[in-house]
């Protein structure tokens, strides 16, 4: 009963006790970051929410509380604070002790541009598949911005996300099934690709990559105010 919520504890509390080492100063960016965790919050868990109601996913009561809100366990609430706090803590520590690590504006470019397309011919094609259709929906938007606008943070952040991918995926694995007898978190295959990275469906990535950028984007807005 308690799996889900020591899963968020543990993700949240290292990086948390290491905001307040004295050289990367991190909690000096915090009002930063906690306002741009609230603010991506809101539409990702009207997502869950919706998503939930209509059998896309869904929780086993034998590994989360019996706190529900809006049909979403607390465990899952949490989810969206502990698990971005960690991954954005991790893009900056990175950035603070490798500060010449990033990939220059071309190759960025590139990349962008072929995930763009890639993504968007799979979206089309899979527009009868709710979790796909949406989750590279909001990739591709993201990503259409940050070329637009010439935006920058994906010089690191395409590095950063790899090295993010390593706990993701043993934190996903664990909710989707990995080394426990059942899955905490379950999917409806029929609503999406139905490939899986071990337990862990492929449009996660999707999903983490967007909500992190997402954050990034609005912490770096929100640095030029607070700082």
């Amino acid at each position: 009963m308690y799996l889900y919520l020591a899963l968020n504890i543990a993700s949240f509390s290292i990086p948390f006790l290491y905001s307040f080492e004295k050289k990367m100063n991190y909690i000096q960016y915090w009002k930063s970051v906690f306002l741009s965790i609230f603010l991506v919050s809101i539409p990702f868990l009207i997502w869950d929410v919706l998503f939930t109601q209509n059998g896309i996913w869904g929780f086993n009561p034998q590994y989360h509380l019996n706190l529900l809100i809006f049909g979403l366990p607390i465990e899952e609430i949490l989810f969206f604070i502990c698990i971005p706090y960690a991954s954005i803590f991790t893009h900056y520590a990175i950035g603070y002790f490798f500060p010449n690590l990033q990939l220059s504006k071309k190759l960025t470019n590139y990349i962008s541009i072929v995930l763009f397309l890639v993504a968007t011919i799979v979206l089309i094609f899979n527009t009868d598949k709710w979790y796909t259709f949406i989750n590279l929906l909001v990739f591709v938007g993201l990503l259409a911005y940050s070329l637009i606008t010439k935006n920058t943070i994906l010089q690191k952040f395409y590095l950063t996300f790899l090295v993010i991918l390593i706990p993701f995926f043993i934190v996903n694995g664990i909710l989707t099934g990995s080394f426990i007898h059942q899955e905490v978190v379950w999917y409806n295959d029929a609503e999406n690709l139905g490939i899986r990275l071990f337990t862990v469906p492929v449009e996660d990535a999707f999903y983490a990559f967007s909500m992190l950028f997402a954050n990034l984007i609005l912490i770096e807005k929100f640095k030029k105010v607070f700082n």
